[in-house]
């Protein structure tokens, strides 16, 4: 846009940070909102400011709470001898999904990516193994993405579980190789938890 219009400038730029938004998408989302749904627009703007200020990490497995321990956390209808290792919430979101797991989670937000400087301490290893190391936990179950990142996440993290006397399984794979496992249908997300070995 131009210097003259800041506000719309910023709505923009604001909708850029969005995941596969460039400008031009950030500009017809904006253009949208101002003309057409401007009530639309004020209730994402006043949802995304409700959620930046209330949503937090659940103490336990990290996932988005807004209390300090999250419902699945929370349910003594889980299976505590289970713990799955995700990358995102969105990952225990698709896994939530399918029904095929009543276990307990940890989310570790991201994976090891050395080329752009994540590493173990910027995911939560440390989190891991403590939760990990809990009695009652009898198997860790690493539900992590088949990516380059998502592989090397698994054997380091495999490893380090391992050296401390953890039972660890790694999903089926039923999940294609290179995909992101919120994007993957929920059967074939089943069959790769049923399957796991």
């Amino acid at each position: 846009m131009s210097a003259a219009e800041p506000s719309l400038d910023a709505l923009i730029d604001a909708l850029r940070r969005l995941p596969g938004v460039g400008v031009k998408s950030a500009q017809r989302m904006a253009f949208h909102l101002l003309q057409h749904d401007r009530d639309g627009a004020q209730k994402l703007a006043t949802a995304l400011s409700g959620a930046v200020q209330r949503v937090h990490h659940c103490r336990r497995c990290h996932t988005f709470s807004e209390s300090e321990v999250c419902a699945v956390c929370a349910d003594a209808g889980r299976d505590a001898s289970k713990l799955c290792v995700i990358e995102t919430p969105a990952d225990q979101a698709a896994l939530e999904r399918t029904g095929s797991y009543r276990g307990l989670y940890f989310v570790l937000m991201g994976r090891l990516s050395p080329l752009d400087g994540i590493g173990v301490r910027d995911i939560g290893v440390a989190e891991l193994l403590e939760r990990a190391a809990d009695p009652a936990v009898q198997e860790v179950i690493l539900a992590l993405g088949f990516s380059a990142e998502g592989e090397a996440t698994a054997h380091a993290l495999g490893l380090a579980l391992r050296a401390r006397g953890a039972r660890v399984t790694r999903l089926a794979r039923g999940v294609p190789v290179g995909s992101e496992l919120e994007y993957v249908d929920l059967s074939t997300i089943a069959h790769a938890m049923s399957d796991r070995r």
